[in-house]
C-alpha cells in the first residue's frame, strides 16, 4: 500500500504530531508498506525531498490552544504538492490535523486518493473552526474516513464537524521504555526526585502552580528535587523560584534524547503534569506509564482518558498548588502505592503499543477504501452516518 503521512505542523520542531507519524510510518515500513511523510519544514526556502520524506519550506509561527503551532505558509505550495501527488499516485493520503492551514488543506483540495484526517487536539472552543467553518467544510467533505486520538479530541472536533469518528489512541514505543537503562548518576546522590517533562513556558502545562506546590512539598522533604525536562527558558521563572525559596530544589536539565528520557525516569520517584487545558490525551502519560513511573497529573478531559485516578496515577484539580502539594506528599510517602501504580501504568500502556495502533488504522485504510471503491460503483450512495464507535483494537 502507498501511504502517505501529512503533518499540518513544523517537522523541525519536536512535539506530539511529530512523535506520532515517525512512530508510524517506521510501524508501517517495517511490516512492507510504501511510505512518505509530507510536513512543513522551517529553515527552508525550497522543497527537501530524501529517503520518503518531503519538506516543505515557508514556516510562519501561530499561536493556537495555547501553544505556538509553526505551520506552512509557502506561496507556491499548490504547485509542489499537485505536482507530488500526480508523481506518487497514493493509494492512502492520511492527514494529521486535517483542516489546520495550509498544507493539509492544499493537500486535501488535490488528493484524487482516500483521505484520512487524525483530529489530535482539545480545547474547549476554537475559533478557527467556529468562523471559518463555512470554509473548512468543503475540505472535511473531502475525508473519507475520521480518526480522534481520544474522547475528548472527538469532543472537539465534532462540536463543528459532524461524522463518524473513530477512536484510536496514540502509541507509545513500549520497547524504548522498558529496556534496561542506568539512572543519571547526578541524581543518585540520596535526594528525592520527582519529575516534570514537557515546554514548561507555556501556560497550559501549569508549571508555574507545580512550583508554587514545591515549598509545601519541602517541608516534608527538604531534599525534594523537582528534574525539569523541556524546551524553555528557566530565567523566566528565577524570581519566581527565588521568591518560594527552591533554589536549591529546582533542577533544569532542557531537552534531551529519547534514551537519556528514560534515564531520567529511572531516576525519578513520579512524574508530575499539571496541565491545567488544551491535552487532548498525553503523550507525557503514556511515556511515563509504559516506563513503569506512576503518575499525577491535572483533572483535565485528556488526562482522564489515560489514567484512572488512584490506579495508574493521581489526578488533581487542575490550578490548585495545594491539591499537587498534598498530593505529592502522599505518594512520596507510599512506596507500596507507588509500585502498584507504576505496575498498572505499565500494563496499561501495553494496549497503547505502536504495533495495535498501526493495526487499527491499517484496518480503517482498508475498509474506507472499500467502502469507497463500491460507493464509486454505486454512484455514490451511502454517505457517512453521523455516529461514533471504538476501533477495536488487536
Amino acid at each position: 500500500m502507498r501511504i502517505a503521512l501529512v503533518s499540518a505542523y513544523d517537522f523541525a520542531t519536536h512535539g506530539g504530531v511529530k512523535q506520532h507519524i515517525e512512530h508510524l510510518s517506521r510501524e508501517y515500513r517495517r511490516i512492507g508498506h510504501e511510505v512518505d511523510v509530507v510536513a512543513p519544514l522551517s529553515g527552508m526556502t525550497d522543497d527537501i525531498e530524501i529517503d520518503g520524506f518531503h519538506g516543505v519550506g515557508g514556516v510562519v509561527p501561530l499561536h493556537v490552544n495555547g501553544s505556538v503551532a509553526r505551520l506552512s505558509f509557502s506561496l507556491n505550495l499548490r504547485s509542489r504538492i499537485k505536482n507530488l501527488l500526480a508523481r506518487k499516485h497514493f493509494d492512502i493520503i492520511h492527514c494529521h490535523e486535517p483542516l489546520m492551514p495550509v498544507l493539509p488543506l492544499v493537500v486535501l483540495n488535490y488528493s484524487r486518493s482516500v483521505n484520512i484526517g487524525t483530529f489530535h487536539a482539545y480545547s474547549e472552543t476554537n475559533f478557527q473552526y467556529y468562523y471559518w467553518r463555512p470554509v473548512l467544510q468543503r475540505f472535511f467533505t473531502r475525508l473519507d474516513g475520521l480518526v480522534a486520538v481520544s474522547e475528548p479530541a472527538r469532543e472537539y472536533a465534532s462540536q463543528y464537524f459532524e461524522g463518524e469518528y473513530h477512536i484510536i489512541p496514540n502509541g507509545v514505543d513500549i520497547s524504548a521504555f522498558t529496556t534496561p537503562a542506568p539512572p543519571i548518576p547526578e541524581l543518585m546522590d540520596g535526594r528525592t526526585n520527582i519529575l516534570f517533562l514537557g515546554r514548561f513556558e507555556e501556560e497550559r502545562k501549569g508549571f508555574k502552580y507545580l512550583l508554587k506546590a514545591l515549598p509545601w512539598v519541602k517541608q516534608a522533604y527538604p531534599d525534594i528535587r523537582l528534574v525539569v525536562l523541556g524546551h524553555g527558558d528557566p530565567a523566566k521563572f528565577r524570581s519566581r523560584v527565588r521568591k518560594y525559596g527552591i533554589a536549591r530544589n529546582v533542577h533544569y536539565v532542557g531537552a534531551v534524547s529519547d534514551a537519556d528520557r528514560v534515564r531520567y525516569m529511572r531516576s525519578c520517584q513520579f512524574l508530575v503534569a499539571p496541565s491545567i487545558q488544551g491535552e487532548s490525551q498525553g503523550l507525557v502519560l503514556l511515556e511515563a506509564m509504559a516506563a513503569g513511573l506512576p503518575v499525577i497529573a491535572g483533572d483535565i478531559p485528556g488526562y482522564a482518558s489515560i489514567v484512572t485516578n488512584e490506579r495508574e496515577g493521581l489526578l488533581v484539580a487542575p490550578e490548585s498548588e495545594h491539591a499537587l502539594a498534598i498530593s505529592m506528599v502522599h505518594l512520596l510517602a507510599d512506596g507500596e502505592k507507588r509500585s502498584r501504580m507504576g505496575f498498572n501504568g505499565a500494563t496499561k500502556a501495553q494496549d497503547h503499543s505502536w504495533p495495535k495502533v498501526a493495526s487499527s488504522l491499517l484496518e480503517l485504510y482498508t475498509e474506507t477504501h472499500e467502502r469507497k471503491v463500491s460507493q464509486s460503483r454505486d454512484g455514490g450512495r451511502g454517505q457517512r452516518r453521523v455516529v461514533t464507535r471504538k476501533v477495536e483494537r488487536a
